[in-house]
């Protein structure tokens, strides 16, 4: 019987970056694509998966826009997840010059249109997360508006919407923020175990 194939692209900043190998094009990294990878081979035997991870590091939407051709769009994969929107408040937190939120909504609308007119990719957006860190709650002020703005474009683009941020203030509650991150955003092992667990779960519909 032959195996139902999936390409699977991982998309995104240094979250879903994690440290991978940019020579190697199926290097997943060490953060949660490689284990939601693992994951998924494991729970999918009758699937064979393709992994590509295009993460880059402090990229804002802007960014993945001006990239999106070569790391997204030129590869056509199968199932693309898209984790991106927390630099485009962290980057302009310290004097609180926050990005406008049309700025925002337009370029981040714009990705997801990219996404659907130009591939045939089914779409989960994975919504930006912060968990809870003394040093960042005033984020709130300028994140929760753009995290309400990437939920609304989810239910008219996506197939899949993964509520991250919620889940991370449940996580945070039971066990504390610092058993997942050390600054709120980046993720320690158990923080990139607890988001591929949750990846998995959620993009399991669209293979």
């Amino acid at each position: 019987m032959n195996m139902k194939t999936c390409k699977l692209l991982f998309q995104g900043d240094s979250i879903t970056d994690a440290d991978r190998v940019r020579e190697n094009p199926l290097d997943l990294g060490t953060g949660y694509p490689y284990y939601a990878a693992q994951l998924l081979r494991a729970q999918h035997p009758d699937v064979d998966f393709t992994f590509w991870n295009r993460g880059i590091g402090c990229d804002e939407t802007q960014h993945l826009l001006a990239r999106i051709e070569t790391d997204l769009i030129a590869l056509q994969p199968d199932v693309v997840s898209l984790l991106i929107g927390i630099n485009d408040t962290w980057h302009h937190a310290d004097a609180r010059e926050w990005m406008p939120l049309s700025v925002f909504e337009a370029r981040y609308r714009q990705i997801l249109e990219r996404i659907r007119n130009e591939t045939n990719a089914k779409l989960m957006v994975i919504e930006q997360y912060l968990f809870p860190v003394p040093d960042k709650t005033y984020f709130a002020e300028d994140l929760a508006p753009k995290q309400a703005c990437v939920r609304a474009l989810a239910k008219k683009y996506a197939d899949v919407f993964l509520p991250a941020h919620e889940l991370a203030q449940q996580a945070a509650a039971v066990r504390g923020s610092d058993a997942f991150t050390a600054d709120g955003v980046h993720l320690n092992e158990t923080g990139a175990r607890w988001l591929a667990e949750a990846y998995a779960k959620a993009i399991a519909p669209l293979l």
